[in-house]
């Protein structure tokens, strides 16, 4: 058994080992699609394939639509090499049910796979060209709408396209916004950008990275100054907000294994030049949700009929800071850091320390007087779900390490909102919190590198940490951490004046005393 088109037509074989085939002409459907384009993506990881793909192939198996999704790649062009051209684009979807069962899907609708390099960028230029098109997908991760290094400068790249223009391009966003102005220019057709990226009004920062290139180009003369009147009109670029909740862990070995033992070959995690794990396979939990604004100018498939909510900004908004700001995401990272200091390497298996679980309840505790219902997906319930079904599943090879990355980016997202929410309400005591202290406090004891057992560990890639910030030391090293606790941009509230600092201070203390002293002071604060 080989992951590829002539191989999948011996349907016995691979349904005998208990995998799902597509139930449409993937021939017929990959000529429709290179002919009138309607979906591409940008971004080949794994969520991309867990969510995006899997909506679309369900469209295509249940006839509601017949063309695929191009996908391309504009950070890590060696995705496409090892991962999608040697198996004609095909890929193995696992579902990790909490039962334990696990569904293994064949992927068939991604009919192409693009680099954004010199000749790939042709390539897109055409698809940009093309009037079916809808909608372009994003997965770039939550840094990559960033256009600004740590002191608030453009970057190296960013400044070089401002001055060179469209066709010279070479940060990713200059490049889609290069993509753009090439089809303002053949016509203007409207299309929708759609971020499916884990942040906050992800629509409005994708929008902001564009409008803010085409300025700068039409102030420098390198493009027509129409094209801004363009991005600015809804009704012909449009920028949704959206809400994505999907659990999807890097490739597990476990999971390679198992699929190997049908006598699937090719089953493997590669590891890329730029650190990217992906396979051939992707493992994601079984459950998921994906909110969306209805903001398409040039139609849209109906994902609804795969599961997509359908709504208006303000609910995906209320949505959103349900999932971030309270229900999933604070949750996810408190249970991170800790899971690291305490030396876990599967969420599961720190969701399984009783102390653990019990301050993964207490954020949600924290949390839940100031989050606004949205009405469409119960608070209590998201939350009861994801602290006794889905962060405990055994069989989602997730890590604390993986979690943990780029903390410094969530934690005035996941944190200060509900900190700031409990600032501008008089009904609410700042003075009651314990747990968001206690994480925060984590946060700095996490990044010293050093366990709970008195074992060095590798630190989660942090931009924070980055050798081009001259205060990088100021979170690793010492041990008064006073001075970061003002500043509202790694907070998103001035602990000082919110009169927690004390807290963070005394808990940061605590957890510094020697080996032990993590898990003494979680007991001491949980159990007090």
């Amino acid at each position: 058994m080989k992951l590829n088109d002539k191989s999948i037509q011996n349907k016995n074989i691979w349904e005998s080992n208990g995998f799902i085939l597509p139930s449409f002409d993937r021939d017929l459907v990959r000529q429709n699609t290179l002919k009138e384009p309607v979906w591409l993506h940008f971004g080949a990881g794994n969520i991309f394939r867990a969510l995006a793909a899997n909506i679309q192939q369900k469209l295509l198996n249940d006839g509601q639509q017949d063309k695929g999704i191009i996908v391309a790649e504009g950070y890590d062009h060696e995705i496409i090499d090892v991962a999608f051209t040697p198996y004609d684009n095909l890929c193995v979807s696992v579902a990790l049910k909490s039962d334990g069962n696990i569904e293994k899907t064949i992927l068939a609708n991604i009919v192409e796979s693009v680099k954004t390099d010199e000749i790939g960028f042709l390539r897109l230029k055409e698809i940009f060209s093309a009037d079916s098109l809808q909608l372009v997908t994003l997965t770039i991760t939550e840094k990559g709408y960033n256009l600004s290094g740590s002191d608030g400068s453009f970057l190296p790249t960013v400044e070089a396209d401002f001055k060179n223009g469209p066709e010279s391009a070479e940060s990713f966003i200059g490049k889609l916004v290069a993509l753009c102005y090439h089809r303002y220019k053949k016509g203007a057709a409207p299309l929708a950008l759609v971020s499916m990226d884990n942040c906050s009004h992800n629509g409005t920062r994708l929008f902001e990275a564009i409008l803010n290139f085409a300025e700068k180009w039409a102030e420098n003369n390198l493009i027509d100054s129409g094209f801004i009147n363009y991005t600015k009109d809804s009704n012909c670029l449009s920028f949704p907000w959206t809400m994505v909740d999907k659990i999807t862990p890097g490739p597990d070995d476990g999971i390679a294994v198992m699929l190997s033992n049908t006598g699937l070959e090719g089953m493997h995690t590669i590891k890329t030049t730029k650190n990217t794990s992906i396979a051939a396979f992707v493992n994601a939990e079984e459950s998921g949700y994906f909110v969306i604004e209805d903001s398409f100018p040039n139609g849209r498939p109906p994902i609804e009929k795969a599961g997509v909510i359908i709504t208006d900004r303000n609910t995906v908004d209320k949505v959103e800071k349900m999932k971030v700001c309270t229900c999933l995401n604070p949750l996810h990272t408190g249970l991170s850091l800790f899971g690291c200091l305490l030396s876990y390497k599967k969420i599961s298996e720190a969701m399984n320390d009783q102390l653990l679980k019990k301050l993964v309840q207490l954020i949600a505790d924290e949390g839940l007087p100031v989050v606004v219902d949205p009405l469409i997906i119960s608070p209590f319930e998201f939350v009861d779900t994801v602290i006794n079904k889905r962060l405990p599943n055994p069989f989602i090879p997730d890590t604390p390490q993986r979690i943990a990355a780029d903390s410094s980016i969530k934690i005035p997202i996941r944190f200060g909102e509900t900190l700031k929410a409990y600032a501008a309400e008089d009904k609410f005591d700042m003075t009651s919190l314990y747990a968001i202290p206690l994480v925060i406090a984590g946060w700095f004891r996490y990044l010293r590198g050093v366990d709970d057992s008195g074992i060095k560990y590798d630190i989660s890639p942090d931009p924070i940490l980055s050798p081009d910030n001259p205060e990088r030391l100021l979170f690793t090293d010492g041990t008064d951490i006073s001075p970061l606790l003002s500043r509202t941009a790694l907070f998103g509230i001035d602990l000082i004046e919110a009169d927690i600092a004390e807290k963070v201070i005394r808990y940061f203390n605590m957890m510094m005393e020697g080996s032990g002293a993590v898990r003494k002071t979680l007991e001491a604060v949980l159990n007090d």
